[in-house]
């Protein structure tokens, strides 16, 4: 069998891909696989980068959404 048939049988693989499926393994294999515990670990080197979460209001729920003022619905207008 030729190297060349060899590797169609093999699906390719994305070198970056496997890059973060290591780096993935590796951080929670530190925290031994718990959740929680990796979660902290990424806050941890967030806070010693420097880094800050984006933090924002929650959205309205759906269906509770009003019209802006001036909007098709406003009644006070005159045209």
């Amino acid at each position: 069998m030729s190297e060349r048939s060899r590797d169609k049988d093999r699906p390719w693989q994305d070198p970056i891909v496997a890059e973060v499926r290591a780096a993935r393994q590796e951080l929670l294999a530190q925290v031994g696989y718990d959740l929680h515990a990796l979660c902290e670990l990424l806050r941890s080197h967030q806070a010693a980068a420097g880094r800050h979460p984006v933090r924002r209001p929650p959205r309205p729920a759906e269906g509770s959404r009003t019209t802006p003022v001036g909007g098709a619905k406003d009644k006070s207008r005159v045209t």
